[in-house]
C-alpha cells in the first residue's frame, strides 16, 4: 500500500481508503456489522489504514462500527476520516429530505452547517468513534443558507482544540473551496469522480491542485456499476439507491458492462481484475490523492488493496483513456 500526505497537512492517508458508507446500512441493502467488522480488520490488515466515514452513514451506526475497529486494532493504527453537515436529529436545518433508515424507519434529513451544529456534531462523532480526535473533518454537503465562512471558523476552533488534526470539504464548488480557504486551511477536498463522472476536471481538481490540496474521490467504481460484477440480471431492491440510478438501467448497464469487457485484456496482462484496474487508474489520475472504495467484506477488501501495487505504463494509460472518452460519448 502506498501512502500520501492530504495538502499542507500532517496527516498521511492510503492511496486506497476505505469507504464506510455501507457498512451503515443505509441505502445500499442489509448488511451484517461481523462482515464489516472483519472487512474493516482485513483493511488493516492489507494496510488501507485509512477509513472515511460519516456521522449521517445509518445515522451514527457507521461511526460506531469504526469504533469497534479501533478497540480492536489500537486508534494509532487507523487514521480516521469522518463528516459532518447532514443532520437527523434535529428539524433546525435547510433543505429537508426524507428517507428510510434499515428498519424501514422515515428519517428526515436536514443541512445544517451553522458554527454551533458543526461544535455539537463533533462531540457527537468523537463519542461514537470512542477517541478523542479525529484525523480529517468534512463538510459533508454545503447548507445553502450558512456562509461558507461560517462553517469553517468552527473547523478552525476545533483544531486549535486538538479535537482535529485536518479539515476537508466535500461536494463543494472551487468558488466556495476558494472563500473556505481565507479562513482555515483545507487539508482536502472529497468530490465524486470516476471513468464515466469526470466533470471535476475542468475546475475542482485545477483548484485543488494549485493550492495544494488533497483530493480523495469517492464512487471510483461508480457504486460498483465498473467491477463489472453488476450483470444485466443484477436486480436492486427499493432499498438499495442503485435502483433508481440512471447508469444501472438496463440500456446504460449494457454499454458500461461492453466497455468493460474492452478494458479486460490490459487487467488480464497484470493478472488484475477489472476493478483493480479502475482503481489504480484513479489513483494514478494527476491531481488525486486517494480513492474512497467501499467493500461489504474481507474477500472485496484484499482485492482493493491490491490495486494500489499495480503499475500502469503510460501506453496502457492512453489506451484506457480513449476507451474511457469513448463509453462517455456513448453515454450522452
Amino acid at each position: 500500500m502506498k501512502y500520501r500526505q492530504l495538502g499542507h497537512s500532517s496527516v498521511e492517508i492510503s492511496a486506497v481508503t476505505f469507504g464506510a458508507w455501507a457498512i451503515g446500512g443505509w441505502m445500499w441493502g442489509p448488511q451484517d456489522d461481523q462482515d464489516s467488522l472483519g472487512a474493516l480488520a482485513e483493511a488493516v490488515r492489507c494496510g488501507m489504514t485509512t477509513i472515511d466515514t460519516a456521522a449521517v452513514y445509518g445515522f451514527g451506526h457507521s461511526e460506531t462500527i469504526v469504533a469497534r475497529l479501533l478497540e480492536r486494532v489500537g486508534r494509532s493504527e487507523v487514521q480516521v476520516l469522518t463528516k459532518f453537515g447532514l443532520r437527523w436529529d434535529t428539524p433546525d436545518g435547510r433543505n429537508p429530505w426524507q428517507t428510510q433508515d434499515a428498519k424501514g424507519n422515515v428519517r428526515t434529513i436536514v443541512h445544517n452547517g451553522r458554527k454551533k451544529s458543526v461544535l455539537w456534531e463533533c462531540e457527537q462523532s468523537l463519542r461514537r468513534l470512542g477517541t478523542d480526535h479525529i484525523d480529517l473533518y468534512q463538510y459533508h454537503w454545503r447548507d445553502p443558507e450558512t456562509d461558507v465562512e461560517e462553517t469553517m471558523e468552527a473547523l478552525d476552533k476545533l483544531k486549535d482544540q486538538g479535537k482535529i488534526r485536518a479539515a476537508g470539504v466535500s461536494n463543494m464548488s472551487a468558488a466556495d473551496m476558494e472563500a473556505a480557504s481565507r479562513v482555515t486551511q483545507l487539508a482536502s477536498a472529497q468530490p465524486p469522480y470516476s471513468m464515466l463522472r469526470r466533470d471535476i476536471e475542468a475546475d475542482v481538481l485545477p483548484w485543488c491542485r494549485e493550492h495544494n490540496v488533497g483530493v480523495v474521490v469517492y464512487s471510483p467504481l461508480e457504486r460498483g456499476l465498473l467491477t463489472g460484477k453488476v450483470t444485466m440480471d443484477r436486480e436492486f431492491p427499493q432499498s438499495d439507491h442503485r435502483a433508481s440510478r440512471p447508469l444501472f438501467q438496463k440500456d446504460k448497464r449494457r454499454k458500461v458492462l461492453a466497455f468493460l469487457d474492452r478494458l479486460r485484456p490490459i487487467a488480464d496482462g497484470h493478472k488484475a481484475t477489472v476493478a483493480q484496474l479502475v482503481i489504480r487508474w484513479t489513483i494514478q489520475q494527476p491531481g488525486i490523492t486517494a480513492a474512497l472504495v467501499g467493500a461489504r467484506n474481507a474477500q472485496q477488501v484484499r482485492e482493493n488493496a491490491a490495486a494500489a501495487d499495480l503499475e500502469l505504463t503510460g501506453d496502457e494509460m492512453s489506451e484506457i483513456d480513449q476507451r474511457v472518452q469513448e463509453i462517455n460519448e456513448e453515454l450522452q
